[in-house]
């Protein structure tokens, strides 16, 4: 009997210490979540940027002005500080900056904002060139010196068109139409005129005569 009262004692015993080893994972795992909702609360209220750049002209041509527009979004709940934009994707040996600048910085972004910024460069070169991402780094808050650094969009490969080639197709050859009237003209003069000289002749009224 006393064996049997404490195998009894015993299995209530171990329910006992279930049902509060489960009571104690029950607290641990609200307060986890707890935790957790404020840290995730904290994130979306960080600053996030999203860096969109992009090419805007219709033809690349060798030698002729070639617009690049960066534009820049902060998508996130604060605003980003101390902003720089970057961007080593155009060598020197292959385009030179006809105005504006490839290094920004912009002290503030406010949420749910944006800012733009365009360099003309022209290219060197003719042939294909990939246009690559630029770099973006800023940072969240004003007590944090960490950096949080992103890419843009990436254009991808573009063909720049010889500048002979180009004013072949599309220039409104003026000189070429000036040399072809020029060529024409006595053609087209020499008739004129005779038939202008004969017209003349023939319609000069008659003198009448006198009874």
């Amino acid at each position: 009997m006393i064996l049997t009262s404490f195998d009894v004692f015993g299995v209530e015993a171990n329910a006992a210490d279930v049902a509060v080893t489960m009571k104690l994972w029950k607290a641990a795992l609200l307060l986890a979540f707890a935790c957790y909702l404020p840290s995730d609360a904290e994130e979306e209220t960080e600053a996030r940027l999203l860096v969109a750049k992009n090419i805007l002209n219709q033809y690349l041509v060798e030698g002729k002005d070639l617009t690049v527009e960066y534009r820049i979004y902060n998508v996130g709940g604060s605003s980003a500080l101390d902003i720089r934009l970057k961007d080593d994707s155009f060598p020197e040996a292959d385009f030179e900056i006809a105005r504006g600048n490839l290094n920004v910085i912009w002290e503030r972004i406010a949420p749910n904002t944006n800012v733009t910024h365009a360099v003309i460069l022209r290219p060197l070169k003719s042939g294909y060139f990939n246009f690559t991402s630029a770099e973006v780094s800023y940072r969240v808050s004003e007590e944090s010196q960490d950096r949080q650094i992103g890419y843009s969009s990436s254009p991808g490969e573009g063909g720049i068109v010889p500048r002979k080639d180009f004013d072949r197709r599309f220039s409104p050859h003026v000189v070429d139409w000036l040399v072809f009237a020029i060529m024409t003209l006595p053609s087209l003069g020499i008739p004129f005129l005779l038939w202008y000289s004969s017209k003349l002749k023939y319609d000069a009224p008659k003198p009448k005569k006198s009874n």
